[in-house]
């Protein structure tokens, strides 16, 4: 009988250990892209983008409700293709931004709603304001890089924010309080 029990706990523990667990990716800062536009003044679509950040996703392939991911960067790597803009959004008017302030978002939650698709909740902080947002994300693919030779994995994902919430509503609604924002990343298995 304790032959038996023990086989088995034992078989049991190995059950337990071959289950999947979260695999830790780092993001790949030259292919992964944060792009934002707003409607200005009813004339134009401006765009700006974030670019080269940093960030990691504990992806799990068995049960991707069981993922996370955290990203960070500093507001002044934003890019909006005119340095006067750029300056304006880093003054007084809006983000008064310093070297060390941070755009971050880390994931509270992961609800799959397809075979490749997922809503993942989680708190955005911008502008020294936490506020939870849903992106509505995609895997574009995960497999062996065909150059680097390792695993890596692709996402989409897109959503929309207010700038009021973040306190920065100057010159709304003439310039949109509504905010889209897409968001490209490839991420590499980590070492």
């Amino acid at each position: 009988m304790k032959n038996l029990l023990l086989a088995a706990a034992l078989t049991g523990a190995a059950a337990t250990a071959a289950v999947a667990a979260p695999e830790k990716y780092v993001l790949d800062s030259s292919h992964s892209q944060v792009v934002f536009n707003y409607n200005h003044l009813g004339f134009s679509t401006t765009w700006g983008m974030f670019s080269g950040f940093e960030g990691e996703i504990m992806f799990d392939k068995e049960d991707p409700a069981a993922s996370s991911v955290s990203v960070s960067m500093p507001v002044m790597s934003m890019l909006t293709g005119w340095e006067a803009r750029f300056d304006h959004f880093m003054s007084n008017d809006f983000f008064a931004a310093t070297e060390d302030e941070m755009v971050s978002f880390t994931s509270t939650g992961i609800e799959v709603t397809g075979e490749n698709t997922a809503n993942i909740t989680g708190d955005l902080t911008l502008n020294g304001v936490t506020k939870s947002v849903v992106l509505d994300a995609k895997l574009n693919q995960s497999g062996d890089h065909p150059m680097a030779g390792k695993p890596w994995a692709g996402f989409n994902a897109t959503t929309s924010l207010l700038r009021s919430d973040y306190g920065l509503e100057k010159f709304a609604p003439y310039v949109s309080d509504e905010v889209q924002v897409q968001i490209s990343i490839e991420a590499m298995k980590a070492e």
